[in-house]
C-alpha cells in the first residue's frame, strides 16, 4: 500500500518539532539535526520538515511504495503526467535514506517524488558534517548527531528540475 509524503521546509527546526508533535499527537520517528520525520498511519502519511536550503513551505510532495513493483507503477503515471520532467534516480542517498526513485514537477513547477526506501543511511545528503540536534524536552525524543544543515539545498530533488513557480494570491489564507 502506498504512503502519501509530504516534505516542508522551515525555518526554526525545533519550533516545528514541538508544533508537529503536538498537532500528530506523538514525536517524530527521526529527528536529526536539520530533520524531522513522522511515519504517520491514520492518515497513512510520511511527513518530513528539515531545515535545509532557502526555502520555508513545501519543499515536496510525494508518494512511498512499499515494493519495487509499486515504484515501477508509479514511474509510469509520472511518466503519463509529464515524461520531459521524468527523472529516475537509482540506489540514491537522501533524507537519511537509501532509496529508489523518480521525480516529475506538476505545472506550478512543485517536485513530486515516487520512492522506495531500500535502508538507512547516517548522512542526509553526503555531508560530513556533525552537530547535535536541539528539540524541544518535551517531544520525548533523545537527540542524535548526523549532519548539520546544508546551506543552499533543497531536500534531494534533481539539480535538472525547475525552480517552482511563485503564487501571487492564496484562496485559502487565514486572514
Amino acid at each position: 500500500m502506498k504512503r502519501f509524503h509530504v516534505h516542508l521546509g522551515v525555518p526554526d527546526l525545533a519550533a516545528s518539532i514541538h508544533f508537529y508533535s503536538d498537532l500528530f499527537g506523538m514525536p517524530p520517528t527521526v529527528i536529526k539535526s536539520d530533520y524531522a520525520k513522522w511515519m504517520l498511519e491514520d492518515p497513512r502519511v510520511n511527513f518530513a520538515i528539515s531545515h535545509r536550503g532557502a526555502r520555508v513551505g513545501v519543499n515536496h510532495l510525494g508518494l512511498q511504495a512499499d515494493n519495487a513493483e509499486e515504484l515501477a507503477d508509479l514511474q509510469q503515471h509520472f511518466a503519463a503526467a509529464d515524461a520531459s520532467s521524468l527523472v529516475d534516480e537509482t540506489n540514491v542517498s537522501c533524507c537519511y535514506a537509501r532509496s529508489d526513485k523518480h521525480w516529475v514537477r506538476d505545472p506550478q513547477g512543485i517536485a513530486w517524488e515516487a520512492f522506495h526506501s531500500l535502508g538507512d543511511v547516517p548522512l542526509f545528503d553526503g555531508s560530513a558534517a556533525t552537530e547535535p540536534v536541539r528539540a524541544p524536552a518535551s517531544c520525548g525524543v533523545r537527540p542524535a548527531a548526523h549532519a548539520a544543515p546544508a546551506t543552499g539545498s533543497g531536500c534531494c530533488a534533481p539539480a535538472t528540475a525547475a525552480a517552482p513557480v511563485k503564487a501571487t494570491s492564496g484562496c485559502c489564507s487565514a486572514a
